[in-house]
Parts: structure tokens; C-alpha cells; sequence
């Protein structure tokens, strides 16, 4: 189940940035900044399912850390 999960947010991710990177247009980057989050969360709970703890809680920080910049990016983006 969280591969799957894992393979459709890569999949938004993917082009999400693809989209921001071609068009020069980055009002998306803040979804894809929570799409990244969730993925990175799935990973991390994969990990920590699998008994590799330390990459599993590295790889939960990192999405709390990545969710907590797409949360700052959704508050100081321009009206």
C-alpha cells in the first residue's frame, strides 16, 4: 500500500516540478512542496515498517522540515 502511495506522489512531484521548470511559472511550487512532504512521510514510514529505524525517523524530520517550509511558502506568497 505505501508503495503505491509512494509512486503516485513521485509521479505529482515529478511533474509538478516539471511543470514549474518548463514554464518558468511557479505557482504550483507550493503543492508540490506538500506533495514532496507526503512523499518523503510515506518513505519514512516505509523505512520504519521495515525495522530501519534511523533512516525512517531521518526521513519523517525531513518531511516535517519540508512541510513546515511549504506552510511558510503558503503564507508569504503574494495576493
Amino acid at each position: 500500500m505505501l508503495k503505491k502511495i509512494r509512486i503516485i506522489l513521485g509521479i505529482i512531484v515529478i511533474l509538478l516540478a516539471g511543470f514549474g521548470l518548463i514554464t518558468k511559472n511557479f505557482v504550483a511550487q507550493p503543492i508540490m512542496m506538500l506533495s514532496l512532504s507526503a512523499f518523503i512521510l510515506a518513505g519514512g514510514l516505509d523505512e520504519l515498517k521495515q525495522g530501519i529505524k534511523r533512516r525512517g525517523y531521518i526521513s519523517i524530520f525531513l518531511a516535517v522540515f519540508v512541510l513546515a517550509v511549504a506552510i511558510q511558502t503558503f503564507l508569504n506568497s503574494p495576493k
